[in-house]
């Protein structure tokens, strides 16, 4: 448990922290995702190499989940936090100097190492709110990142327009060093849970995944879900500049529909306290599979493709927000791992739909794309339908 605030002022000044900490670095592996179109002009290359920054950023993340995240069980998650943000700055000021596309892959890869960070200020919120709360405040946390992300995908389109896309990559930096020493001065100290060696607490993650159905289930949803959201913001500034003759600008713009996803994370967490798990996430897989139904006339009408964007994010931010309150009420003493796992697929989803989607659209075209999303909704809604009644805690 963390060393919890003593009075009501404290626990919101805290939360008021994680908020903003968490709406500065989410945006860090989103700047790209309307520039590279414009990123790819300016290094004469092609979609498919593009492709390889979202893939290595998501692929970083990825593997920051995968190797520093479960020791927030074993460390103090101050320590982890403040480590981790000062190498996420380093990187995004290198991504702004890049010389060549190289350079640049390098620090997204970087990059979403240290985003992983965000997983710690999930436990920590979780650890600090009551529990007939926790979909609540994991419902506000998430807002935060979502907004994060909206705003970076729409600055950095407007930026890459107008200035250039370095720039995104310059004020990203400049915020993550003006937040640095607030953290440095009000991040609590955490105590550890468990005492287990480094390589046996990775090992404890196999355990943890066989012993807690609810934990794969929300998982392997997540999963097929990140694989839909990873693919659509991969290609999204390509399809657009191919099919709509769109530039960045109006590829960061179309994060605007997203922000319909902003506004039902805190209801989804609200709801989920009420009436449990599976009727949220029902709604999410159902929103989702609506999305690409609408996105798959994308190809005659940029209308279809801002609808599509808007169900989705409701789709995912609602199933995210429910599958991410049973994580942390599951196993409370193992927090970072079940989020560990938790994260392990929602961003190798990412990775994976980024990767598939710009093959698929380099390859076949749009309609591939939907066609691969569509097919991983159907997966979800199997793995879905396949579970019994479940409660918030199970």
């Amino acid at each position: 448990m963390p060393n919890l605030p003593s009075s009501a002022t404290e626990y919101r000044n805290l939360i008021a922290l994680l908020i903003v900490s968490a709406f500065i670095v989410a945006g860090g592996i989103h700047y790209q995702t309307p520039m590279l179109a414009a990123i790819a002009a300016d290094f004469r290359t092609d979609a498919a190499t593009t492709g390889w920054i979202p893939t290595l950023s998501f692929g970083g993340l990825l593997l920051g989940i995968a190797l520093f995240v479960p020791l927030g069980d074993r460390l103090d998650k101050r320590a982890l936090v403040l480590s981790k943000i000062v190498v996420l700055t380093l990187a995004q000021a290198s991504m702004a100097v890049a010389p060549s596309i190289a350079v640049l892959a390098a620090g997204s890869l970087v990059t979403g190492i240290c985003s992983s960070l965000l997983q710690h200020f999930i436990a920590i919120t979780a650890e600090v709110a009551q529990p007939n709360h926790r979909g609540r405040a994991l419902g506000t946390q998430l807002t935060a990142m979502f907004s994060g992300i909206l705003f970076a995908r729409i600055v950095g389109g407007l930026v890459a327009s107008h200035f250039g896309w370095r720039y995104s990559y310059m004020l990203s930096a400049v915020m993550l060093v003006m937040i640095i020493p607030v953290l440095w001065l009000r991040l609590p100290n955490t105590r550890p849970t468990t005492q287990a060696p480094y390589v046996e607490l990775l090992r404890s993650l196999w355990a943890l995944w066989r012993g807690h159905g609810g934990i794969r289930r929300a998982a392997a949803i997540q999963f097929m879900f990140g694989i839909c959201y990873g693919g659509f913001w991969g290609v999204a500034a390509p399809m657009l500049a191919v099919l709509h003759r769109a530039g960045p600008s109006t590829a960061g713009l179309m994060g605007i529909p997203g922000a319909t996803g902003i506004l039902v994370a805190r209801p989804a967490g609200r709801w989920t306290d009420r009436v449990g798990l599976r009727p949220v996430v029902l709604t999410g897989i159902c929103s989702m599979l609506l999305a690409w139904v609408a996105m798959s006339f994308g190809a005659w009408s940029i209308a279809a493709i801002v609808i599509g964007a808007m169900l989705l994010d409701i789709g995912l931010r609602a199933a995210m927000v429910a599958n991410q309150t049973l994580i942390n009420s599951a196993v409370p003493d193992s927090r970072a791992r079940a989020n560990t796992l938790f994260g392990l697929h929602v961003w190798s989803g990412n990775a994976a739909g980024a990767f598939l989607a710009s093959l698929a659209f380099a390859q076949f075209g749009w309609l591939a794309v939907c066609g691969v999303a569509m097919t991983a909704t159907l997966l979800a809604l199997l793995v879905h339908l396949s579970a019994g009644r479940t409660r918030p805690a199970d």
